[in-house]
Protein backbone atom coordinates (compact mmCIF):
# COMPACT_ATOMS: atom_id res chain seq x y z
CA UNK A 1 0.00 0.00 0.00
CA UNK A 2 1.49 3.33 -1.10
CA UNK A 3 0.06 5.47 1.70
CA UNK A 4 2.17 4.04 4.53
CA UNK A 5 3.04 6.72 7.09
CA UNK A 6 6.33 7.01 9.00
CA UNK A 7 6.54 4.89 12.13
CA UNK A 8 5.53 6.72 15.30
CA UNK A 9 5.47 5.54 18.91
CA UNK A 10 4.04 8.78 20.32
CA UNK A 11 1.65 7.86 23.09
CA UNK A 12 2.80 4.21 23.21
CA UNK A 13 4.40 3.95 26.62
CA UNK A 14 7.46 1.75 27.10
CA UNK A 15 7.84 1.60 23.33
CA UNK A 16 11.03 -0.46 23.48
CA UNK A 17 9.14 -3.36 25.04
CA UNK A 18 6.16 -2.77 22.77
CA UNK A 19 8.28 -3.23 19.65
CA UNK A 20 9.29 -6.66 20.92
CA UNK A 21 5.64 -7.76 21.08
CA UNK A 22 3.77 -6.22 18.16
CA UNK A 23 4.13 -4.21 14.96
CA UNK A 24 1.98 -1.23 14.00
CA UNK A 25 1.57 0.20 10.51
CA UNK A 26 -0.20 3.52 9.98
CA UNK A 27 -1.85 4.33 6.67
CA UNK A 28 -2.83 7.79 5.44
CA UNK A 29 -6.51 8.18 4.52
CA UNK A 30 -7.64 8.64 0.92
CA UNK A 31 -8.38 12.23 -0.12
CA UNK A 32 -12.13 11.82 0.41
CA UNK A 33 -11.61 11.07 4.12
CA UNK A 34 -8.71 13.42 4.81
CA UNK A 35 -10.91 15.89 6.69
CA UNK A 36 -12.29 13.21 9.00
CA UNK A 37 -9.67 10.50 9.49
CA UNK A 38 -6.15 10.97 10.83
CA UNK A 39 -4.97 7.50 9.84
CA UNK A 40 -5.92 3.88 9.44
CA UNK A 41 -3.78 1.42 11.34
CA UNK A 42 -2.95 -2.26 11.47
CA UNK A 43 -1.45 -3.90 14.54
CA UNK A 44 -0.08 -7.44 14.15
CA UNK A 45 1.30 -9.80 16.79
CA UNK A 46 2.36 -13.41 17.25
CA UNK A 47 2.76 -14.32 20.92
CA UNK A 48 2.16 -18.04 20.57
CA UNK A 49 4.17 -19.78 23.26
CA UNK A 50 4.80 -16.48 25.05
CA UNK A 51 3.03 -14.67 27.84
CA UNK A 52 0.34 -12.08 27.01
CA UNK A 53 1.45 -8.49 26.57
CA UNK A 54 -0.27 -5.58 28.32
CA UNK A 55 0.22 -2.25 26.58
CA UNK A 56 -0.43 1.13 28.20
CA UNK A 57 -1.28 4.00 25.88
CA UNK A 58 -1.31 7.71 26.67
CA UNK A 59 -4.41 8.52 24.70
CA UNK A 60 -5.17 11.57 22.55
CA UNK A 61 -8.55 13.24 21.89
CA UNK A 62 -9.47 10.72 19.19
CA UNK A 63 -12.29 8.27 18.56
CA UNK A 64 -11.20 4.87 17.23
CA UNK A 65 -13.15 2.15 15.45
CA UNK A 66 -11.34 -1.18 15.66
CA UNK A 67 -11.73 -4.76 14.52
CA UNK A 68 -9.71 -7.25 16.58
CA UNK A 69 -9.23 -10.73 15.16
CA UNK A 70 -7.55 -13.51 17.18
CA UNK A 71 -6.40 -15.87 14.45
CA UNK A 72 -5.54 -18.92 16.57
CA UNK A 73 -8.52 -18.75 18.89
CA UNK A 74 -10.99 -17.49 16.31
CA UNK A 75 -12.29 -14.71 18.53
CA UNK A 76 -13.31 -11.33 17.13
CA UNK A 77 -14.10 -7.97 18.73
CA UNK A 78 -15.44 -4.99 16.79
CA UNK A 79 -15.84 -1.78 18.77
CA UNK A 80 -15.95 1.99 18.72
CA UNK A 81 -14.02 3.63 21.55
CA UNK A 82 -14.75 7.20 22.55
CA UNK A 83 -12.04 9.47 23.89
CA UNK A 84 -10.37 7.80 26.89
CA UNK A 85 -9.55 10.35 29.57
CA UNK A 86 -7.96 8.01 32.06
CA UNK A 87 -5.58 5.06 31.82
CA UNK A 88 -5.94 2.88 28.73
CA UNK A 89 -4.39 -0.60 28.83
CA UNK A 90 -4.94 -3.30 26.21
CA UNK A 91 -3.87 -6.94 26.48
CA UNK A 92 -2.97 -9.08 23.48
CA UNK A 93 -2.22 -12.81 23.42
CA UNK A 94 -1.78 -15.76 21.05
CA UNK A 95 -1.78 -14.55 17.43
CA UNK A 96 -3.88 -11.91 15.74
CA UNK A 97 -4.27 -8.45 14.33
CA UNK A 98 -6.28 -5.28 14.76
CA UNK A 99 -7.50 -3.13 11.90
CA UNK A 100 -8.53 0.32 13.05
CA UNK A 101 -9.27 3.88 12.08
CA UNK A 102 -8.31 6.87 14.20
CA UNK A 103 -10.55 9.85 13.53
CA UNK A 104 -9.36 13.42 13.65
CA UNK A 105 -10.69 15.43 16.60
CA UNK A 106 -14.19 16.33 15.45
CA UNK A 107 -14.02 13.85 12.58
CA UNK A 108 -16.37 11.27 14.07
CA UNK A 109 -19.19 13.75 14.75
CA UNK A 110 -20.82 13.44 11.27
CA UNK A 111 -20.81 9.63 11.50
CA UNK A 112 -22.10 9.55 15.09
CA UNK A 113 -24.90 12.06 14.54
CA UNK A 114 -24.69 13.19 18.17
CA UNK A 115 -22.27 15.10 20.43
CA UNK A 116 -19.00 13.19 20.65
CA UNK A 117 -19.02 13.78 24.42
CA UNK A 118 -21.92 11.29 24.64
CA UNK A 119 -19.48 8.43 23.96
CA UNK A 120 -16.46 9.73 25.89
CA UNK A 121 -15.13 7.01 28.16
CA UNK A 122 -17.44 4.47 26.54
CA UNK A 123 -17.02 1.49 24.24
CA UNK A 124 -19.81 0.77 21.76
CA UNK A 125 -20.49 -2.00 19.31
CA UNK A 126 -20.18 -1.00 15.65
CA UNK A 127 -23.86 -1.92 15.20
CA UNK A 128 -24.86 0.57 17.91
CA UNK A 129 -23.73 3.43 15.69
CA UNK A 130 -24.14 2.04 12.17
CA UNK A 131 -26.96 -0.47 12.64
CA UNK A 132 -27.39 -3.35 10.18
CA UNK A 133 -24.76 -1.86 7.86
CA UNK A 134 -22.27 -2.03 10.71
CA UNK A 135 -23.02 -5.69 11.28
CA UNK A 136 -22.50 -6.46 7.58
CA UNK A 137 -19.19 -4.59 7.66
CA UNK A 138 -18.04 -6.69 10.61
CA UNK A 139 -18.97 -9.89 8.79
CA UNK A 140 -16.99 -8.83 5.72
CA UNK A 141 -13.91 -7.76 7.68
CA UNK A 142 -13.83 -10.86 9.86
CA UNK A 143 -14.60 -13.10 6.90
CA UNK A 144 -11.05 -12.64 5.62
CA UNK A 145 -7.57 -12.78 7.09
CA UNK A 146 -5.97 -9.99 5.05
CA UNK A 147 -5.61 -6.73 7.03
CA UNK A 148 -4.97 -4.71 3.83
CA UNK A 149 -8.32 -5.85 2.41
CA UNK A 150 -10.00 -4.98 5.70
CA UNK A 151 -8.62 -1.43 5.48
CA UNK A 152 -10.06 -1.12 1.96
CA UNK A 153 -13.48 -2.28 3.19
CA UNK A 154 -13.37 0.21 6.05
CA UNK A 155 -12.40 3.07 3.75
CA UNK A 156 -15.24 2.31 1.33
CA UNK A 157 -17.70 2.04 4.22
CA UNK A 158 -16.81 5.48 5.59
CA UNK A 159 -16.68 7.18 2.18
CA UNK A 160 -20.21 5.96 1.45
CA UNK A 161 -21.41 7.66 4.66
CA UNK A 162 -19.78 11.05 4.29
CA UNK A 163 -22.16 13.97 4.80
CA UNK A 164 -23.56 15.54 1.64
CA UNK A 165 -22.71 18.99 3.00
CA UNK A 166 -19.45 19.29 4.98
CA UNK A 167 -19.73 20.78 8.47
CA UNK A 168 -17.11 23.56 8.82
CA UNK A 169 -16.95 22.98 12.58
CA UNK A 170 -15.36 19.56 11.98
CA UNK A 171 -12.34 21.24 10.40
CA UNK A 172 -12.39 23.99 13.02
CA UNK A 173 -12.19 21.49 15.88
CA UNK A 174 -9.32 19.61 14.24
CA UNK A 175 -7.38 22.82 13.59
CA UNK A 176 -7.74 23.99 17.19
CA UNK A 177 -6.52 20.67 18.58
CA UNK A 178 -3.63 20.76 16.12
CA UNK A 179 -2.79 24.22 17.41
CA UNK A 180 -2.75 22.94 20.99
CA UNK A 181 -0.49 20.03 19.99
CA UNK A 182 1.97 22.45 18.41
CA UNK A 183 2.16 24.56 21.59
CA UNK A 184 2.96 22.25 24.53
CA UNK A 185 3.71 25.26 26.74
CA UNK A 186 0.10 26.46 26.43
CA UNK A 187 -1.49 26.37 29.89
CA UNK A 188 -4.75 28.31 30.03
CA UNK A 189 -8.00 27.82 28.12
CA UNK A 190 -8.62 31.57 28.32
CA UNK A 191 -5.34 32.22 26.53
CA UNK A 192 -6.27 29.75 23.79
CA UNK A 193 -9.72 31.30 23.38
CA UNK A 194 -8.27 34.80 23.18
CA UNK A 195 -5.70 33.68 20.65
CA UNK A 196 -8.45 32.17 18.50
CA UNK A 197 -10.85 35.07 18.93
CA UNK A 198 -13.48 32.73 20.43
CA UNK A 199 -15.25 33.11 23.74
CA UNK A 200 -14.27 30.47 26.34
CA UNK A 201 -17.83 29.18 26.60
CA UNK A 202 -18.16 28.86 22.83
CA UNK A 203 -14.88 26.96 22.80
CA UNK A 204 -16.15 24.63 25.52
CA UNK A 205 -19.36 23.95 23.57
CA UNK A 206 -17.42 23.24 20.38
CA UNK A 207 -15.19 20.73 22.16
CA UNK A 208 -18.16 19.04 23.87
CA UNK A 209 -19.98 18.61 20.57
CA UNK A 210 -17.08 17.68 18.30
CA UNK A 211 -14.01 16.62 20.30
CA UNK A 212 -15.62 14.83 23.23
CA UNK A 213 -13.51 16.37 26.01
CA UNK A 214 -12.90 19.93 27.13
CA UNK A 215 -10.00 22.08 25.94
CA UNK A 216 -8.42 22.00 29.41
CA UNK A 217 -8.05 18.20 29.21
CA UNK A 218 -6.62 18.45 25.68
CA UNK A 219 -4.06 21.05 26.75
CA UNK A 220 -2.91 18.95 29.70
CA UNK A 221 -2.79 15.75 27.66
CA UNK A 222 -0.57 17.19 24.93
CA UNK A 223 1.83 18.47 27.59
CA UNK A 224 2.04 14.92 28.95
CA UNK A 225 2.53 13.43 25.48
CA UNK A 226 5.44 15.81 24.92
CA UNK A 227 6.89 15.02 28.35
CA UNK A 228 6.64 11.25 27.84
CA UNK A 229 8.32 11.49 24.45
CA UNK A 230 11.15 13.57 25.89
CA UNK A 231 11.56 11.15 28.79
CA UNK A 232 11.80 8.23 26.36
CA UNK A 233 14.47 9.94 24.25
CA UNK A 234 17.33 8.27 26.11
CA UNK A 235 19.02 11.56 26.97
CA UNK A 236 19.60 13.06 30.40
CA UNK A 237 16.99 15.73 31.06
CA UNK A 238 16.83 18.73 33.31
CA UNK A 239 13.37 18.09 34.75
CA UNK A 240 12.99 21.57 36.21
CA UNK A 241 13.82 23.09 32.80
CA UNK A 242 11.38 20.76 31.03
CA UNK A 243 8.66 21.62 33.53
CA UNK A 244 9.21 25.33 32.86
CA UNK A 245 9.25 24.75 29.08
CA UNK A 246 5.88 23.01 29.34
CA UNK A 247 4.39 25.92 31.25
CA UNK A 248 4.52 24.52 34.79
CA UNK A 249 5.15 26.89 37.65
CA UNK A 250 7.32 24.31 39.41
CA UNK A 251 8.80 20.85 38.97
CA UNK A 252 6.68 19.33 41.73
CA UNK A 253 3.43 20.12 39.89
CA UNK A 254 4.87 18.67 36.67
CA UNK A 255 5.96 15.48 38.47
CA UNK A 256 2.49 15.01 39.99
CA UNK A 257 0.76 15.37 36.62
CA UNK A 258 3.21 13.04 34.89
CA UNK A 259 2.90 10.39 37.59
CA UNK A 260 -0.90 10.57 37.47
CA UNK A 261 -0.93 10.13 33.67
CA UNK A 262 1.85 7.57 33.21
CA UNK A 263 1.86 5.73 36.54
CA UNK A 264 5.47 6.46 37.54
CA UNK A 265 7.55 9.59 38.02
CA UNK A 266 9.26 11.10 34.95
CA UNK A 267 12.73 10.18 36.22
CA UNK A 268 11.71 6.57 36.84
CA UNK A 269 10.02 6.33 33.46
CA UNK A 270 13.14 7.70 31.74
CA UNK A 271 15.36 5.15 33.51
CA UNK A 272 13.06 2.38 32.33
CA UNK A 273 13.38 3.51 28.72
CA UNK A 274 17.16 3.23 29.00
CA UNK A 275 16.85 -0.33 30.30
CA UNK A 276 17.46 0.70 33.88
CA UNK A 277 15.44 -0.10 36.96
CA UNK A 278 12.93 2.05 38.74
Amino acid sequence: MSRILPTSTRGILNARVARENFRVTRIAPPAALAGYVEFFWVLVWDLRGRKPHRQQVLTRPSVHMTFTHYLTGGGTRPRITGVVRDEFVEEIFDEGHVVGVGFLPGGFRPFLGAPVATITGRTLGVEEVFGRDGRILCEKIFGGRDPAKAVELLESFLIARLPAVPDPRVEQAARIVERIAARPALVRVDDLAADLGIGPRSLQRLFHEYVGVGPKWVIRRYRMLEAAERAASGTDLDWAALAAELGYADQAHFTRDFTAAVGVSPARYARGQRGGTG
